[in-house]
């Protein structure tokens, strides 16, 4: 084990590397249908919710995308941090193993909202090699009520049960909130927070799902750190060349859906469009 010396910390390896060994990466997200514990799960199997996951990352994976994101995103409305129940971790890790088992472990896990600790718990468990943490510090408000940074609660489970593999991908003024709490700290401010505690990759995103972020703030915020930069809202196949030429990659949705909402199914011919856009 690496001696860590008083105030220094050993350098840290990109995450992007480790997980995906590329340059420029396209990451899908696949959204859930309601799962055990929600207001609108209907009970079916979670075998069956399972195979639609997997179907979806197919449709990803198979024309042109890097990886993907598995989300509880059709749990709504989202509970906060510490309030999921243990069905839902073991959900997420039943359905995003059969994920893994496929594609391999550079799949990611986003339990929402802000779920750190449930979404390390279940990623362990399926072998995946990430998780979004949309606040990992500082404060805001979102739908959801006040939301706080997860990093110290995290980190410290992480640690508690031998998941250090697994990597935190970190919003960075997060979408669907509002940031008057920390309106006085610059975007740079804002990124160096969140590397100082720990994430491994940042993410640029919009002002809520499927919008565009900036070109201005993915500067900013990539300018402000020595971490892998990816956007994650609003990249479609007339902007994603542009856009990654600012950072290291993407998580996609709502553009390659047959509907073109986040709700929708992943369609093949959309993503594939995307992914030649960017060349991949």
């Amino acid at each position: 084990m690496q001696a860590v010396k008083l105030g220094v910390y050993p350098p840290k390896r990109s995450a992007m590397a480790e997980l995906f060994a590329a340059d420029r990466v396209l990451i899908g997200a696949v959204h859930l249908p309601p799962l055990p514990g929600s207001p609108q799960y209907m009970g079916q199997p979670v075998e069956e919710i399972a195979a639609f996951g997997l179907e979806e990352s197919r449709t990803y994976l198979r024309n042109g995308f890097t990886s993907v994101i598995v989300e509880n995103h059709w749990d709504i409305p989202f509970q906060k941090p510490g309030e999921h129940g243990y069905e839902t971790a073991a959900a997420m890790a039943v359905i995003t193993r059969r994920v893994v088992e496929e594609f391999g472990p550079q799949v990611g896990v986003s339990i929402l909202s802000n779920a750190g600790e449930c979404s390390v718990a279940a990623a362990h468990a399926a072998g995946a090699g990430w998780i979004r943490v949309n606040q990992w510090a500082n404060a805001y408000v979102a739908n959801e009520g006040f939301i706080e940074g997860q990093a110290a609660r995290t980190t410290r489970y992480r640690a508690r049960i031998q998941a250090q593999g697994v990597k935190v991908f970190a919003d960075v003024h997060v979408k669907h909130g509002a940031h008057a709490i920390v309106a006085d700290r610059t975007l740079a401010e804002q990124t160096e927070d969140a590397e100082f505690f720990n994430a491994d990759v940042l993410i640029a995103t919009g002002s809520r799902t499927g919008d565009a972020a900036s070109v201005e703030e993915v500067r900013g915020i990539r300018e402000s750190t020595v971490l892998p930069v990816i956007i994650g809202s609003g990249i479609t196949e007339a902007n994603v060349d542009q856009l990654l030429d600012e950072c290291n990659g993407a998580i996609v949705a709502s553009s390659v859906k047959d509907n073109g909402r986040w709700w929708g199914r992943a369609e093949s011919s959309k993503v594939a469009a995307v992914a030649r856009a960017a060349g991949l």
